[in-house]
C-alpha cells in the first residue's frame, strides 16, 4: 500500500510547515523524517499525531519493503548527488524538491525516461525562488507574443527567521561565479555584481538587487524558450546590501573561505533581527506584442519567506499525491499555472501587475 508521504528534513524550518499543511489533509500518513528521531517525535507530539516521526539517514538506503509504503517524498535538504532521487523513481515513488542548486537539478533531469517508465512524477524548482518566480515568469511571458528577456528580482527582509541551511547557502554563494543565458549565449557572472535598482511597490520602495545563483535563471531559458534570464537578490536593509556588494567588489569575500570567518558570518546572519519579515518578488518580461515593444511586470509582496516556500511545496505535493500530474521529471512551470495557487496566494500576498507601465490585473 503506497500511501505514506515522507518529508525529508520534516522537522526543520521549512519542512515542519510543509508537514503541518499536509498533515491537516492527510493525518497519520505524513512522516517528518530526519536523522534525529527525538526531534521528529517531539514535533509529532506538537501536531497531536497528525504528523508521525521517522528516523532517516540519507546515507543508508531504504529497504524495498519501505519503498512499497511510500507514495511521495518531499525533499527539503540539499543533496550531493542524485542517488536518492534515483531510488525514489526506480521504486515508482513521486518526488518533490525545494532545493535551488542548478547543478543538482540538472542531474535530476536525466531521470525523465525512468520516471515515465516507473509511473512516478518528479517536480523540481518548488518554493519561493525557484518556484513562485518560475510561475510568475511563465505568466508574464504569456502576456507577450515574443519574450526577449526576463529579469527576476528578490527582496528579503532581515527581520524574518531564516533556517540555517538557507543562510549557509546564501553565505557560501557570496563567493560564487555562475553561468546565465544572455541572447542565447552562455555568460559567466559573479554573485553580488551587476546591480540594478528595482521598485518593489509603495510599501517597500526602491531597492538595489544584485546577481545571485538562483536556479530559475538556469532553467527558464529552456522551459520558456527565453533568450535572456537574470535573477538578482537584495535585502530590506540597503546599507547591508551595499556592504555585501562592496565586499564582493573589493575581493574581501575570499575571506569566507576561512572556516571560522564563514561560520561567524552564518551565525551573524541568523542572529540579525533588523528590518521586517517582508518578502517581495518582481518579474519584468520584455518583448514584443502586436509587433511593438512591450513590457509585463508582476509584483508579489508578502511576509515570511519560509511559510511561502512551504505553502508552494504543500500545494504541489498535494496535487502530485492526488495523481493529477503526468509522469516524468518537470520543473514547476511545466506542469503548474500560477492560477492554480491563486486561492491561497490571495490570502497570503499582495499582487500587482503592470502592462506597458499601466496597472492591470491577473
Amino acid at each position: 500500500m503506497k500511501e505514506r508521504i515522507v518529508v525529508v528534513g520534516g522537522y526543520g524550518h521549512v519542512g515542519r510547515i510543509i508537514c503541518e499543511e499536509l498533515g491537516e489533509k492527510y493525518p497519520g500518513l505524513v512522516y517528518a523524517a530526519g536523522r534525529s528521531l527525538e526531534r521528529a517525535e517531539r514535533f509529532s507530539q506538537e501536531t497531536s499525531g497528525k504528523v508521525l516521526p521517522m528516523r532517516l539517514d540519507m546515507g543508508q538506503p531504504l529497504m524495498a519493503s519501505e519503498w512499497e509504503r511510500i507514495k511521495l517524498v518531499v525533499m527539503c535538504l540539499d543533496q550531493a548527488d542524485d542517488a536518492w532521487v534515483g531510488a525514489c523513481i526506480r521504486s515508482g515513488t513521486h518526488y518533490v524538491d525545494i532545493s535551488a542548486k542548478a547543478e543538482f537539478l540538472n542531474q535530476v533531469s536525466k531521470w525523465k525516461d525512468a520516471a515515465e517508465e516507473s509511473g512516478s512524477s518528479a517536480i523540481l524548482s518548488v518554493g519561493l525562488a525557484p518556484g513562485l518566480t518560475n510561475l510568475m515568469a511563465s505568466w508574464a511571458s504569456k502576456g507577450l507574443d515574443v519574450t526577449e528577456s526576463v529579469d527576476i528580482s528578490i527582496m528579503l527582509g532581515l527581520g524574518d527567521r531564516h533556517g540555517k541551511a538557507a543562510v549557509e547557502w546564501t553565505v557560501d554563494n557570496l563567493l560564487s561565479t555562475f553561468q546565465v543565458m544572455e541572447n542565447h549565449r552562455v555568460k559567466t557572472v559573479a554573485s553580488f555584481s551587476d546591480g540594478r535598482s528595482v521598485f518593489f511597490g509603495e510599501k517597500i520602495g526602491r531597492k538595489s538587487v544584485y546577481r545571485f545563483p538562483f536556479s530559475d535563471q538556469s532553467t527558464l531559458p529552456n522551459t520558456l524558450e527565453v533568450p535572456t534570464v537574470s535573477t538578482r537578490l537584495g535585502f530590506d536593509s540597503s546599507p547591508l546590501t551595499t556592504m555585501l556588494a562592496g565586499f564582493r567588489a573589493s575581493g574581501l569575500h575570499h575571506l569566507l573561505k576561512v572556516k571560522w570567518i564563514r561560520n561567524a558570518a552564518v551565525k551573524a546572519f541568523m542572529n540579525i533581527r533588523m528590518g521586517s519579515d517582508d518578502v517581495a518578488l518582481k518579474v519584468e518580461a520584455q518583448g514584443k506584442r502586436r509587433g511593438k515593444n512591450s513590457t509585463v511586470e508582476f509584483l508579489l509582496v508578502g511576509r515570511d519567506q519560509s511559510r511561502l516556500t512551504a505553502k508552494v511545496a504543500a500545494s504541489v505535493a498535494d496535487a502530485v499525491y492526488s495523481g493529477n500530474i503526468a509522469c516524468g521529471v518537470f520543473h514547476i512551470e511545466q506542469v503548474f499555472e500560477l492560477a492554480s495557487m491563486k486561492g491561497w496566494l490571495e490570502k497570503e500576498v499582495r499582487m500587482e501587475v503592470w502592462r506597458d507601465g499601466k496597472r492591470g490585473s491577473m
